[in-house]
């Protein structure tokens, strides 16, 4: 039997934790003696490990003694969720720290050039497109684009453009957005429109799609800065390579397009 001493010092938890979790129903000591003194099995720090690991995939204690109890069958698609809130988690700090880091480099005189957007005025052109009009969350975006090209090849329908995507929310939710997806094609057929030519505010992303913030950072920052111009529609995602088509997500290329008319 261990001391609680002793079982501290091969742990490395302090005493008060190790109490704390006897007070959670978590680990308790294999006895207490009549001098209120607890004592632990050696083989119970295979317990206060799991404890620790748990607790420190993001478990708050009051959670962990369920965990404990279940198979490890049971426990995986715990993991499995938490594992993608994590991913998530540091998709949003990464985009985070990149934006503080540019901010550190302006402030400091300097540049980012991988952050760097140069924002142009363009005339879009009327372009022929098919499209699906949808409410739905922003992860069944490509659940979505592969519905369009699959009912655009039962149609026969030529793709001659790029796809790309209309957000017509007045406000932006990621769980359920009024989005339009669209593929310009090189025919009339039932269920082609003509999409108007427009005056628009644009930028070119280069890299991940969940970087795509950035770009439209970029675009806020200068319509801040124009005031002479207001939106006059929804803004848009032009996709001009395919996810599949490359060998990286670096070598991804997006357009943002903010129509704009004079105020």
């Amino acid at each position: 039997m261990l001391t609680i001493g002793e079982f501290s010092r091969l742990s490395r938890i302090s005493a008060r934790m190790l109490r704390h979790y006897d007070a959670m129903g978590l680990l308790r000591p294999e006895a207490i003696g009549e001098n209120g003194y607890r004592y632990y099995r050696q083989e119970q720090l295979a317990a206060l490990l799991r404890i620790r690991r748990l607790n420190g995939y993001g478990f708050p204690l009051s959670e962990v003694g369920e965990l404990l109890a279940l198979s490890e069958g049971e426990l995986l698609p715990r993991l499995q969720a938490r594992a993608e809130a994590l991913r998530e988690e540091m998709v949003r700090l990464e985009g985070q720290l990149s934006r503080m880091e540019a901010d550190i480099l302006r402030m400091e005189g300097k540049t980012m050039s991988q952050n760097k957007y140069h924002v142009i005025l363009m005339e879009d052109p009327a372009q022929r497109v098919f499209s699906i009009r949808k409410t739905v969350g922003v992860d069944q975006f490509h659940t979505l684009f592969r519905e369009l090209r699959e009912e655009a090849a039962k149609r026969g329908l030529k793709q001659a453009g790029p796809i790309q995507m209309l957000y017509h929310d007045p406000e932006f939710c990621h769980e359920r957005s009024d989005v339009e997806a669209q593929m310009v094609v090189a025919q009339d057929a039932p269920g082609v429109t003509e999409k108007p030519a427009f005056i628009c505010a644009a930028v070119t992303h280069k890299g991940p799609y969940d970087g795509l913030h950035s770009a439209y950072d970029a675009l806020c920052a200068w319509m801040a800065e124009h005031p002479e111009y207001k939106m006059r529609g929804p803004a848009m995602d032009r996709y001009f390579n395919d996810p599949h088509s490359v060998s990286s997500p670096e070598e991804l290329a997006t357009g943002v397009l903010f129509p704009v008319e004079p105020a």
